[in-house]
């Protein structure tokens, strides 16, 4: 299938659910969303969700509980964090919004509203994985990505003061600066499972803040807007 007016959303658990559902962002987002989609009748949304503070109190948790725990059972907490704020989302946006959170993007589904939901699938990657199969099997070939950092930098900003924004970037050189495998819980900007995806079928990932929503407007519009983005 395939759908110029199709965008992929993959949206951090850490805007949607911090700590706790942030309902005021959640009121201002979806709003934009709504109104985005009634300027065009033929856009459509799919829309992966990231497990947040849920996800990571849960794991940590468990490593509090069990020191011993495997990364497989840490990751299933993680899922479970995501399909819950993804359920969460879905239920506000009501009727653009009619078919089930998908959970397996590999699997057969219905797409028959204006938004479709995702969450996590399974051990072994984040919700960026989840996003980077269904951009390619919708024939996507950028998936846009909010988080709560404006930019990627080449440092972590909160270590490194000095660390530099980075405006553009490839695969190989986003894949030589963080880490080379997924761990549950990890805080980066792009799943490394995900990005070496990306980077095979030559997708491409537009990285803003989710919180500004006039920037996001101008990135959706193809005008001047501060971000990363990164290709192959």
């Amino acid at each position: 299938m395939s759908n110029s007016k199709l965008i992929v959303l993959d949206v951090g658990g850490s805007i949607v659910a911090p700590d706790k559902p942030d309902t005021r962002f959640l009121s201002s987002f979806l709003g934009f969303i709504r109104n985005w989609l009634r300027e065009d009748s033929a856009r459509k949304i799919i829309m992966t969700v990231g497990g947040g503070g849920a996800a990571r109190s849960w794991q940590e948790a468990a490593k509090t509980l069990d020191p011993q725990v495997p990364p497989d059972s840490l990751d299933w907490v993680g899922v479970i964090a995501t399909r819950l704020n993804a359920e969460l989302v879905r239920a506000i946006l009501g009727p653009f919004c009619p078919d089930p959170v998908v959970t397996d993007p590999s699997a057969d589904f219905g797409f028959t509203g204006r938004v479709l939901l995702a969450a996590g699938w399974k051990p072994g990657f984040s919700t960026d994985y989840d996003a980077v199969v269904l951009a390619e099997r919708f024939s996507c070939r950028r998936i846009y990505m909010l988080s709560n950092i404006a930019q990627i930098h080449d440092l972590d900003p909160l270590y490194n003061p000095e660390s530099i924004p980075l405006n553009r970037i490839t695969w190989d050189e986003y894949l030589a600066m963080t880490q080379k495998t997924w761990t549950p819980g990890a805080n980066i900007p792009f799943d490394p499972v995900a990005a070496r995806r990306a980077s095979d079928i030559g997708l491409s990932v537009a990285a803003v803040a989710g919180h500004d929503l006039h920037n996001l407007q101008a990135l959706l519009d193809g005008k001047e807007h501060v971000g990363t983005l990164i290709s192959p």
